[in-house]
């Protein structure tokens, strides 16, 4: 089954590294991923063809928006390129965790074509309240 399921809670070191879980690396091939702080309240882990999409959509932003770029670029300024090493750990670089408001603990979440990874309570707040409209919406994709 390919995609990206599940939620984990996994401690932090204190050089910043933390286990990318094994139900996300196992029978993967991806090498590398891109981290980058989309969101303003999580990180988010691009696997690379998931990525190489995000960027093909932001050439086009580029070309179609011009005003857009500086934004773009302030994405992409802290985004970095992440390779486990061989315990299965990546580096979350400080600016990034601070970003994302990530301590001790991070909690990676399975988000089918890429992963995320949160704060516990602030993941814990922003599923809470999904909105009113939520309930139809996935009774059309359940269906």
């Amino acid at each position: 089954m390919g995609g990206y399921l599940g939620s984990y809670l996994y401690q932090v070191d204190e050089k910043g590294r933390v286990t990318l879980p094994a139900a996300f690396r196992r029978g993967s091939d991806v090498p590398a991923f891109v981290l980058i702080q989309a969101q303003p309240d999580a990180l988010t882990l691009y696997p690379e063809q998931a990525w190489e999409e995000v960027q093909a959509r932001l050439r086009k932003l580029a070309r179609t928006a011009p005003r857009a770029r500086h934004h773009m670029l302030a994405l992409t300024a802290n985004a970095v390129e992440v390779v486990p090493d061989k315990q299965g750990r990546i580096l979350i670089p400080d600016r990034l965790r601070e970003g994302a408001g990530i301590g001790e603990e991070a909690q990676f979440i399975g988000a089918i074509d890429k992963i995320e990874i949160w704060d516990p309570e602030r993941f814990s707040r922003a599923v809470g309240d999904p909105g009113d409209d939520f309930g139809d919406r996935l009774a059309g994709i359940f269906a």
